[in-house]
């Protein structure tokens, strides 16, 4: 029997925009049982193996959510581990808060922000945030999200992050016709 040559395998086109756009952004991937998502304090991301994750998190969302992270802590958070923030005593969580308000900010124009919502017990705050997640009520998260936001679409990461918001769009936007009544694509307008 001959034996093939394997050429070609598949990707999720979701990851491989993302993953395409952490390498833009001079993050090199890679995935492990160990971690949920953390960042080395030099050019490595790791996420957690898609069975290690929640089951209604995606590697998309993952790397969105950590470049975010990356945009809220500044600049100089890419040469601190897992840009500088603690998630163990709650020290940090208003930069939390403003990553999730960040992430909203950015995904709304693509009518992406319930598709990217972030997941555990974060999501009852990203729930409550108001239609436009960079305005509403004072929060001490609010001016810190906004802060980066201007980052985000005015730095050196926006053409980057633009171009890979606009190509999720359009691939939820070719799903979701196809999508049955249990899937994610079909909860999002």
């Amino acid at each position: 029997m001959n034996s093939r040559q394997i050429t070609k395998t598949y990707q999720d086109p979701l990851d491989l925009i993302w993953t395409s756009t952490a390498q833009k952004l001079g993050m090199k991937l890679q995935r492990s049982g160990e971690v949920f998502a953390a960042w080395d304090g030099k050019d490595t991301l790791t996420i957690g193996r898609s069975e290690d994750l929640d089951p209604d998190d995606s590697l998309a969302q993952m790397i969105f959510h950590e470049i975010c992270h990356a945009i809220v802590q500044g600049p100089e958070s890419l040469q601190k581990e897992n840009w500088g923030l603690e998630n163990i005593d709650g020290r940090d969580d208003i930069r939390e808060m403003a990553c999730i308000r960040l992430q909203a900010g950015l995904a709304q124009p693509y009518g992406l922000k319930d598709f990217f919502a972030v997941t555990t017990e974060w999501r009852s705050y990203q729930d409550e945030l108001p239609e436009n997640p960079l305005t509403g009520e004072q929060d001490p998260a609010l001016n810190i999200a906004q802060e980066a936001y201007a980052r985000a679409t005015q730095g050196p990461w926006a053409d980057t992050i633009d171009a890979a918001l606009k190509a999720t769009q359009a691939i939820v936007a070719a799903v979701k016709p196809f999508s049955n009544q249990e899937s994610l694509y079909d909860t999002y307008d």
